[in-house]
């Protein structure tokens, strides 16, 4: 896969498809939230999120790509809904930093819950 790819994979929960181009000192922060640190926290925070998408009905719609160089920038919104009634809704951007052998170095992720 190609950076924008591996990408918008990510962004889309679409996690296992990544895990390879991940690199082993890779780093998560999600702003105001958390941070992870390292492939394995990495992976790990995929699996609780992925557990969270199956428990709900998940509709992901990706704006805009943006790739520079080695940085891709996604943006979209997630609407997450259970039993037809909706969870919540975000609004959220990713900014990828990839190493020079096409693994991710670094994600940024800002997320924004609707009220």
């Amino acid at each position: 896969m190609i950076k924008e790819e591996i990408a918008k994979a990510f962004s889309n929960g679409e996690f296992e498809r990544t895990y390879d181009f991940i690199a082993k000192n890779a780093e998560w922060i999600v702003i105001e939230e958390d941070k992870f640190t390292g492939k394995q926290a990495i992976i790990d925070n995929c699996e609780q999120v992925g557990n969270y998408f199956k428990s709900v009905t998940t509709d992901l719609k990706t704006l805009n790509t943006i790739a520079d160089g080695n940085n891709v920038v996604i943006n979209g919104t997630a609407e997450f809904l259970r039993e037809g009634k909706r969870v919540s809704f975000v609004s959220a951007c990713d900014v990828y930093e990839f190493n020079d052998v096409n693994q991710i170095q670094k994600i940024t992720s800002y997320c924004i819950q609707s009220k």
